[in-house]
């Protein structure tokens, strides 16, 4: 049992290194994604918190930029209005944020939003969409479980032969 323990330890941690690697490596990016301003641009405060536009304003505000060069609605992602905060967040194609005030339909910030192809990362999905996903990082994430398995029983069963050796024994 405790040979291939071993084996299955060893050779399961090879084959997942890499994707583990991918796995760990962009975690680490999400977690931080608030702090680090290359991740996610940080959130820009209007004065006046109001939602007084709508999104055919914020397409103007949009198509009025010509450093953006958006035509339509198909060039937008994502629209992520926050009314408490007089906020809008407009993720286009190019993978650029551009934060609208909701007050005045002002553009407050254009930054690149990085966290979206992060988070595509960590789950595989970057890489051949969900034939990665479910058929590599899924399997990764089983043998990792393996892992942690074979690993615990790996580093409890030198304890319980030291255990043993300790225990006195009876005279008979």
């Amino acid at each position: 049992m405790n040979r291939l323990t071993r084996k299955v330890h060893y050779w399961l941690g090879a084959i997942i290194a890499l994707p583990l690697l991918i796995v760990v490596a962009s975690g680490i990016l999400l977690q931080l994604k608030k702090q680090l301003t290359w991740v996610q641009p940080p959130e820009q405060k209007p004065p006046i918190k109001a939602l007084a536009i709508g999104p055919e304003q914020m397409l103007q505000a949009l198509q009025q930029d010509p450093e953006l060069k958006v035509q339509s609605w198909d060039q937008v992602e994502r629209i992520d209005i926050r009314p408490k905060k007089g906020l809008a967040k407009l993720t286009l194609e190019t993978g650029l944020e551009v934060q609208i005030d909701t007050s005045n339909g002002k553009i407050l910030q254009k930054a690149v939003r990085r966290s979206d192809l992060i988070e595509a990362l960590h789950d595989g999905s970057f890489f051949a969409g969900d034939y990665t996903k479910l058929g590599l990082f899924l399997p990764t994430a089983i043998a990792l479980l393996l892992m942690l398995i074979t690993g615990m029983w790996l580093w409890w069963l030198p304890l319980k032969v030291k255990r043993a050796k300790r225990k006195p024994k009876l005279p008979v």
